[in-house]
């Protein structure tokens, strides 16, 4: 369905301006799997695009001596999470000042990048720009949509859809697409050691998912469209809306 004959405002017209979007806009929900993926007892925190300050707020209560800093572009959201966590920087992380703000190298144990380096024009300066200021054998917590989703492979490829949302995969707002590889060739690039990663399943897909894994060769079909010779990880993938990965910094 395109949406035309849908009365509700498409995502272009109510989502776009990200500064005067109302905190409402931002689900305010705590991504378990990057919270299972916070390693150790972490003291100094930086969260980048906190949003509500919902995830900052649970590691607090998971971690009570945490100091947390975050950095929302979304004013009303930053206001929110400034309720939540120590400290809110209510900015593009593009345009902050970190030694003007005293984020100064070395500072964070963690960085997390909870679903906020899809949305920037440059994640990889992003990243360059952060690296200096993880102290050592600190980590950096990430969570990034995966477009390699079976279920985005057939809209795009049998129905010539690739429509944005106001949120999702597509998410409107989106402005770079990732497969594991590719993030994993991200963060590679930009100086880190991806050491973990683990999968978010689409609740779609989770009753193949959990029906197919573990065969040594899987095929997948839809309609017209047909993926022979699956392999496990491949599967994986194929099944996930997104990843969570943890990376240190490169020596």
């Amino acid at each position: 369905m395109s949406g035309r004959d849908d009365p509700k405002p498409p995502p272009w017209v109510t989502c776009l301006d990200v500064e005067g979007q109302d905190a409402a806009h931002h689900l305010d929900y705590v991504n378990e799997p990057m919270l299972q993926g916070v390693p150790g007892q972490p003291a100094r925190v930086l969260e980048l695009g906190c949003a509500g300050g919902a995830f900052g707020g649970a590691l607090k209560a998971r971690h009570p001596g945490a100091h947390i800093t975050g950095i929302e572009p979304g004013h009303a959201a930053a206001e929110v999470a400034a309720t939540r966590i120590d400290r809110v920087i209510a900015s593009r992380l593009e345009e902050v000042d970190f030694a003007a703000e005293g984020l100064a190298p070395g500072t964070f144990d963690l960085v997390v990048a909870g679903d906020v380096l899809e949305h920037m024009v440059n994640p990889w300066a992003a990243l360059v720009r952060v690296r200096p200021l993880i102290a050592p054998g600190g980590t950096l917590l990430a969570c990034l949509p995966n477009v390699r989703n079976f279920q985005l492979i057939i809209a795009l490829a049998l129905e010539g859809r690739f429509e944005y949302a106001e949120r999702g995969l597509l998410d409107i707002t989106h402005l770079r697409f990732f497969t594991l590889e590719e993030i994993r060739r991200m963060f590679e690039q930009t100086g880190y050691l991806l050491d973990y990663s683990m999968a978010i399943l689409s609740p779609a897909l989770q009753k193949v998912y959990e029906e197919q894994r573990g065969k040594p060769r899987i095929g997948l079909k839809a309609g017209r469209l047909t993926i022979d010779e699956v392999t496990s990880d491949e599967f994986t993938e194929l099944c996930a809306d997104g990843f969570v990965v943890r990376a240190s910094v490169r020596p």
